[in-house]
């Protein structure tokens, strides 16, 4: 009898066309969900008959309750090599193996640029305005070339949003609780005085750090404040490091130009949610790491440690 796989959140349709899963038809079945699974009851009902899952990046928890209600799992393969949703412990005491995939930074870089361009440039209304008959020009564009990039992170990521930054004649500053001069000179960057002196002078703030204990909530009301009026703020990064509501309020206010935003604290995002039609917002539904290059690392390698783990070796084997 084959082993029986489940991919989820294969919201495009395409995971099935992204890698070779023909390797391993005559021993696994592969089924494809197109829809989002919400809540650990009907997570545990609709994978109760699965053998391998397969689940994109942090978007699925898998908590010590779940895997308990899973007695078929054996396998739990997730895209990228670091996942906090994941209980290690429960999946190995469950005597479940958990794998991971390569994941590329280049991704989530393009997408914070084509953020912070359609929000300095006006893009979305500007084209929004042309196709519906509207006015001929309504918004005046903010110049990159100039002015400051500010960045919370200089890391893998933050580090090639700089170099394009500095490509566009940008001055750009660091900060985060780790960053030494040395590595920000190394980058042709310069460290920021403090976290407030980063938000105050910066034009364009973009966030670029992990999640955890020292950043969760680590702009909130208080920094937004000293933001200046005329400057954005990009997340690509993780929507706790920015408190929610404290922003919503600051789009609401005018406090700040506007906001570009591609992770939630909540996704796929509810239907009424206030993020959905908050003003001053440019929001994408968690885009940065989907690309055809990515989707074909991840779905490849899935394949591959599915083959790895049936042939009794597994890889890529986390945490």
């Amino acid at each position: 009898m084959r082993l029986r796989c489940v991919v989820l959140d294969d919201f495009q349709g395409v995971a099935t066309g992204m890698a070779d899963w023909s390797v391993i038809e005559d021993r696994v079945e592969v089924v494809a969900l197109r829809e989002h699974l919400d809540g650990e009851d009907a997570l545990a009902a609709a994978l109760a008959g699965f053998d391998i899952v397969v689940t994109l990046r942090e978007r699925v928890p898998f908590p010590g309750s779940l895997i308990a209600r899973l007695p078929r799992l054996k396998l739990l393969v997730a895209s990228g090599m670091r996942n906090s949703v994941i209980d290690y412990d429960a999946a190995q005491a469950h005597g479940v193996t958990v794998c991971g995939t390569a994941s590329s930074g280049t991704p989530p870089v393009e997408l914070t640029w084509a953020l912070l361009l359609g929000l300095a440039r006006g893009i979305v209304e500007e084209s929004t305005a042309l196709r519906a008959g509207g006015p001929w020009q309504s918004t005046v564009g903010a110049d990159l070339h100039g002015s400051r990039l500010g960045l919370l992170g200089l890391g893998r990521i933050g580090s090639r949003v700089a170099r394009v930054g500095l490509a566009f004649g940008m001055r750009v500053s660091a900060w985060s609780q780790n960053l030494t001069k040395e590595r920000a000179e190394e980058e042709g960057v310069e460290p920021a005085a403090s976290k407030e002196e980063l938000l105050a002078e910066s034009d364009f703030v973009s966030v670029h750090l992990a999640l955890g204990d020292r950043t969760r909530g680590l702009v909130g009301a208080a920094e937004l404040a000293v933001m200046k009026p005329t400057a954005f703020l990009i997340n690509t990064s993780r929507a706790a490091i920015v408190d929610q509501e404290a922003l919503l309020a600051a789009l609401h206010e005018g406090r700040i130009a506007g906001a570009g935003v591609d992770v939630f604290d909540v996704e796929p995002l509810p239907a009424g949610h206030p993020l959905r039609t908050a003003p001053r917002l440019l929001a994408t539904p968690h885009l940065g790491y989907v690309s055809r290059a990515n989707y074909t690392t991840y779905y490849g390698h899935a394949v591959e440690d599915i083959q790895a783990y049936l042939a009794g070796s597994p890889v890529r084997r986390l945490p």
